[in-house]
């Protein structure tokens, strides 16, 4: 009489449950850890490179995106945001493109590693055409003289500046203003030295001097 087969399965069935699975705890303790791949997901850098000279970023995307990546637990463990970064070349950007994508072949990771998933899939970046000017700076000044005294003029030195950036950002009327002259209680012309402040936070100077003198000219009224 052949034995019913549902009756072998079910036969001793705890024991045989409980083989099964000190069999496979069993097989995971036995392969070394390299054979074993996993998934990670982290938060790294959004690099932006090789903008034109002529081009000038208006509006920047995030500043990370999310990035899973599958290797064994060995690779993985070393993995981290301080190894793996996206890098976007604005090489061939144009001031007609504003959606960029992003895919596993722009992702910068260990060698081991492969990326499986980029998210989002694209971002958005507005380009415009870089302009520079010579801009005008005109001096802040605080405060009063001394009683019978007053401000004859202001000297500067430089009294302009070349200041770089997007062409809709740079108006004809705009002047990078000083900090705060303070000519209170001055009874005679006195020299200050004071920070340049941009117009708008978009611009920048194209040298690195970042301070101006300032003589601020007293006279009897």
């Amino acid at each position: 009489m052949n034995p019913n087969p549902v009756t072998l399965i079910t036969h001793n069935w705890p024991l045989k449950l409980t083989a099964l699975l000190l069999s496979f705890i069993l097989w995971m303790t036995l392969i070394p850890e390299e054979k074993i791949n996993s998934d990670k997901t982290l938060m790294v850098a959004l690099e932006m490179r090789s903008l034109p000279a002529d081009f000038e970023v208006v509006e920047k995307p995030q500043a990370t995106i999310e990035v899973t990546l599958r290797a064994n637990n060995r690779v993985l463990n070393q993995v981290s945001a301080a190894n793996v970064r996206c890098l976007l070349s604005l090489e061939k950007a144009t001031i007609n493109q504003e959606d960029y994508p992003l895919n596993p072949d722009m992702i910068a990771a260990p060698a081991e590693a492969k990326v499986v998933r980029v998210m989002p899939n694209k971002v958005r970046i507005k380009i415009e055409r870089a302009k520079e000017v010579s801009m005008e700076i005109a001096p802040e000044i605080i405060g009063t003289p001394k009683p019978g005294f007053k401000v004859v003029r202001t000297e500067l030195v430089p009294s302009k500046a070349f200041v770089r950036g997007p062409e809709s950002k740079i108006k004809p009327k705009d002047k990078i203003r000083t900090s705060p002259v303070d000519v209170n209680g001055l009874a005679q012309t006195a020299d200050f030295e004071a920070d340049l402040i941009l117009p708008k936070p978009e611009l920048r100077l194209t040298t690195a001097q970042t301070k101006v003198k300032v003589r601020v000219v007293i006279a009897p009224v």
